[in-house]
Order: C-alpha cells, then sequence, then structure tokens
C-alpha cells in the first residue's frame, strides 16, 4: 500500500508538466547542471590549492576593546 506504482509515477510526470510546462523544466535542468558543474569545479579548486594554514605559523591573538569578550582558549585551559 505504501509503494507507488509505474503508472502513478507517470500521472505524477504529466502533472508536473502541465503546471510548469516544458521551457520551464528545460531551464531548471540547465540550470541545475550549471550548479553541479560549478560545485564540482569549486571542490576540485579547492583540493589543489595547498593549504595555506599549515605552513603558516599562527599569529598571536589580537587585543580586543571589549573587555566582556572572553577569549575562549583561556577557558579551556582553565578547566584542565
Amino acid at each position: 500500500m505504501g509503494s507507488l506504482s509505474i503508472w502513478h509515477w507517470i500521472l505524477v510526470l504529466v502533472v508536473v508538466v502541465l503546471v510548469f510546462g516544458t521551457k520551464k523544466l528545460g531551464n531548471v535542468g540547465s540550470d541545475l547542471g550549471k550548479a553541479v558543474k560549478g560545485f564540482k569545479d569549486g571542490i576540485k579548486g579547492e583540493e589543489d590549492k595547498p593549504n595555506s594554514s599549515a605552513s603558516a605559523p599562527m599569529a598571536a591573538p589580537q587585543q580586543v576593546a571589549d573587555k566582556g569578550t572572553v577569549d575562549v582558549d583561556a577557558k579551556e585551559k582553565m578547566k584542565q
């Protein structure tokens, strides 16, 4: 009772095509393809770049003008 047959999916597809039209569905498909390609290129680009934070020494923390700010490292050191 919980599964849908092929005829249910065909009916859903026909309703979607009638509601949105083939032109809008084509645009959605091409936009989705461009988004996936851009995502893959972005992931590939980040893998090629060397990790600059691993080779660079850690910078000293800057002074904060607001005295209400608490340094997270200080809290963690106090707990130990």
